[in-house]
């Protein structure tokens, strides 16, 4: 058995302790944001707290503006807007519709007049507005679908089917929608949807559908006829119906509509009246054919 000598009046050696071999434990930094998050979270209900405190206790406005001030100074400050949701509609009137004032502070944002604000806005059927804390604000818009194109007075209008107005510029790639014209023809749009959706096959000649006084359709054909529709919803859709189905069963030759005639008048149950140059053609040859005939002899 080997032993040391020392030195008389030297220190004993000190023995070094063992390193660890435990493995040191290490927050991955998505648990340390989750943990950041839960502290702001919990510093978030407290502010809210004293706020509504403050607010039951009625304490001067001073106050609850310190109160304010005090929560955006603390993190909870507005620096984030996030919109989804939108695909025609531009982003910028939403931006402005949320970002309005000085107001920055997140907990104390009014949610319900953010939402009034963009319920205002002509593309918005609704809205969704929450808060995600720190210093987000998450905005979810459900737009109109635009149906239909309003002509009146010269100018084209973008509607929904309500006949609520979304555009007014920018509209040729909207282009290939149904054309609605006249005073009031926006209200009644959905009319004219159906009468289209009821000429089937037809659909496509259709370029526009004119409200008559306020009481009746005509149709304008893209290659230039007119067919007079009655005063009914019901009647007009029968009508058009009809003329569909007699358009489509004559031979080519024979159409109705590509330019032998002008105007098509089905207001008259179960009549149809056919006006246009061809018509006055075969007149006129029928008149001419009986004057020069002659009379029998005996």
């Amino acid at each position: 058995m080997t032993r040391t000598a020392h030195k008389r009046g030297a220190k004993p050696p000190t023995r070094k302790k063992p390193m660890s071999t435990a493995p040191r434990i290490m927050l991955p930094v998505a648990a340390r944001s989750l943990r950041r998050g839960l502290v702001l979270g919990l510093a978030g209900l407290v502010l809210v707290s004293l706020l509504i405190g403050a607010g039951l206790a009625r304490l001067p406005q001073r106050g609850l503006e310190a109160a304010r001030l005090a929560s955006a100074e603390a993190g909870f400050a507005i620096r984030h807007v996030e919109v989804s949701g939108t695909r025609e509609m531009a982003r910028l009137p939403v931006y402005e519709a949320v970002l309005v004032g000085g107001e920055n502070a997140l907990l104390t944002t009014d949610l319900d007049a953010i939402r009034t604000r963009l319920l205002g806005l002509p593309w918005v059927a609704d809205a969704s507005v929450s808060r995600r804390l720190p210093d987000t604000l998450a905005v979810r818009i459900e737009e109109r679908k635009p149906v239909a194109l309003w002509q009146r007075q010269g100018q084209f209008y973008l509607i929904d089917i309500s006949g609520r107005v979304l555009a007014t510029r920018d509209l040729t790639r909207f282009a290939r929608l149904p054309l609605a014209v006249g005073d009031g023809a926006n209200v009644r749009v959905r009319e004219l949807l159906h009468l289209t959706a009821a000429s089937g096959d037809l659909a496509d000649q259709i370029e526009a559908g004119v409200l008559i006084g306020g009481r009746r359709w005509n149709i304008r054909f893209k290659s230039g006829e007119t067919l007079a529709l009655p005063d009914t919803p019901a009647n007009a859709r029968a009508a058009i119906l009809r003329f569909a189905k007699l358009e489509t069963g004559l031979q080519d030759d024979q159409k109705l509509l590509g330019g032998r005639y002008e105007r098509f008048d089905m207001r008259l149950p179960g009549q149809i009246t056919i006006g246009g140059p061809a018509v006055k053609d075969a007149i006129e040859a029928a008149a001419k054919a009986a004057r020069e005939q002659k009379p029998a002899t005996i």
